[in-house]
This record gives C-alpha cells, sequence and structure tokens, in this order.
C-alpha cells in the first residue's frame, strides 16, 4: 500500500467515526427534545448540515491526496524517461573524449546519441502536447481533409523502423477504396495513431504482431482499430487507462517505461475532432484493442 493510499484509508475512517459520532448526538439530541418540535426540528437541520460538511470534506481530500499521488508518480516517470537517455548520452560523450576509437564504433555511438536524443525530444513533446490538450474545447474546428488511411500507413511504416520491428509484425488493412477522409488536423491525428500503435508494441511484450484496421463501419463513421496480442488490460481498469498519468499494471508486466500521457492526449485530440476513442479487452495475456472513431468526410 503507497503513502497516498495509507492517507486515504485514514481519512475515510476518520470520516466514519465523525458521522458515527454525529449520528450518536443527533439520536440523543431528539430523545432529549422529542417534546419541543423547534428544537428538535433545528436539531435536524443542523445534522443534515454537518454530514453534509464532512462527507464534502473527506471526498475533496481523497480526491487531493490522489491528485498529489498522481502527480508524484507522474513527476518519478518523467524524470526517468529524461534521466536514461541524459546519461547515455553523456557517457558515449565522454568515451569518445577519453580515448581514440574506431570509426565504426563512433558510428554506432552517433546512432545511439541520436536515438536517445529522440528519445528525449518525443517525452518532452508528449508532456507539451498534454498541456495543450487539456485547453482543447470538444469538436474544435479543424478544416483541413486527411486521409486516415495515409496517415495509418506512415504511422505503420515509422512505428516499425522506431521500435526496429521486423516487416510482418505490425500489419496494415484497408476496408474501402473509395476514400475514408476526414476534416482535421493531420498532425494531431498522427500522433494519436503513434501513440496507440507505441503503446501496442510496449505492451505485447517480445512477440510484437499488431494489426492496424481502417474501415467505415458506417456510411459517416471512420473508423482506425489497433488491435494487438499482448498482455492485455484487467477489465477493472479499462474506465481509467485514459486518465492522465495513469499506467496499465498487470501481474505479467508491472510497470512499462512511460509518461502515463499517451491515451490522455489520444482522448483529447479524438473529442477535439469531435469523434472518441474506446479499448476493450477480454482480461489478462488476451491482447487489447483501440478504437479511434471519427465523423467522416462526406465524398
Amino acid at each position: 500500500m503507497t503513502r497516498g493510499q495509507k492517507a486515504v484509508a485514514t481519512i475515510i475512517t476518520f470520516c466514519v467515526l465523525l458521522v458515527a459520532a454525529a449520528i450518536s448526538l443527533n439520536i440523543s439530541w431528539i430523545v432529549i427534545t422529542a417534546r419541543r418540535d423547534a428544537l428538535l426540528i433545528l436539531g435536524i437541520i443542523l445534522f443534515a448540515l454537518i454530514i453534509t460538511g464532512i462527507i464534502v470534506y473527506t471526498v475533496f481530500l481523497v480526491m487531493q491526496i490522489r491528485r498529489n499521488d498522481e502527480h508524484d508518480t507522474f513527476i518519478n516517470a518523467v524524470t526517468h524517461e529524461l534521466k536514461t537517455p541524459i546519461a547515455s548520452i553523456r557517457l558515449y560523450l565522454e568515451t569518445l573524449q577519453s580515448r581514440p576509437v574506431s570509426e565504426e564504433q563512433r558510428r554506432q555511438f552517433y546512432d545511439i546519441m541520436l536515438a536517445d536524443a529522440q528519445r528525449l525530444h518525443l517525452t518532452v513533446d508528449q508532456v507539451l502536447r498534454a498541456g495543450v490538450a487539456r485547453e482543447q474545447p470538444r469538436g474544435a474546428a479543424r478544416t483541413a481533409v486527411v486521409d486516415m488511411a495515409a496517415i495509418a500507413r506512415e504511422c505503420v511504416d515509422l512505428a516499425t523502423a522506431r521500435h526496429h520491428l521486423h516487416p510482418g509484425a505490425l500489419q496494415l488493412e484497408s476496408h474501402d477504396d473509395k476514400g475514408l477522409a476526414v476534416r482535421g488536423d493531420a498532425e494531431e491525428l498522427r500522433t494519436v495513431i503513434a501513440n496507440l500503435l507505441d503503446n501496442a508494441v510496449k505492451y505485447s511484450g517480445h512477440d510484437v504482431r499488431v494489426t492496424v484496421s481502417v474501415a467505415s463501419p458506417a456510411p459517416d463513421t471512420v473508423w482506425v482499430r489497433v488491435q494487438d496480442r499482448g498482455i492485455g488490460i484487467p477489465k477493472k481498469q479499462l474506465k481509467r487507462i485514459f486518465n492522465r498519468f495513469y499506467r496499465v499494471q498487470t501481474r505479467t508486466l508491472k510497470q512499462v517505461k512511460g509518461t502515463g500521457l499517451g491515451l490522455y492526449i489520444v482522448r483529447s485530440i479524438a473529442r477535439a475532432h469531435g469523434g472518441r476513442v474506446f479499448a476493450q479487452s477480454e482480461g489478462e495475456g488476451r491482447g487489447a484493442t483501440f478504437t479511434l472513431e471519427l465523423p467522416r468526410l462526406a465524398d
């Protein structure tokens, strides 16, 4: 049990004791003033106000403790995501500075440092996007015409190269030859699909098999569905995975690197485009499916 969970348990226990004490006092007051109608009514009103105040105050404290706990988790995750590549880059730079290395080793060091720099860039970019996502109104205006099949193809190619996967690890399926266009921001929609693919790869373990499907289940709707065969999501966590800073935890895989912002950004961008995103999973070890649903642009 974490420190935040202990604090929540303590506050809830204290609230229960206060409510029990208030009920006892109110019962005693009713017994004493049973024959005095005015005092009895006043006591009942005061009792209701006290109970309401205790409950509201307790709920506020519990929410604040959970929020602080989430912030601490986020700071620890971001610190780790920033510190690891910085330490790696520093190590290779010190090695290049301290002793001569062959041209092959030098190129290898440069490739590793570039990959670490890219990781730093992605982490910072994700944090910045999360800040912008909080301010985006639902269904905000997006004017460009975006071909979702083309965007999905680009993201699949990029994820294959970024994660060094074999060509068959990520498969793309398109189920409509007439075009699957939406009105929106191409860069934001590219971020959505890229985040879903990154999650699918991270939570697949060593055997990465991900299917990306672009289809139109209805004349006015476009779906981009990302299905993996990884560790799955416990059903109790399905409603929480799109919250800020939340990361899935299972018995088979306790913790995965990340900031806990990817799915929050996905949901925020989907809502800003007048759409939605939802997840499905049959439980641990049975994979997960994420579906992005957007309004389709009329032909």
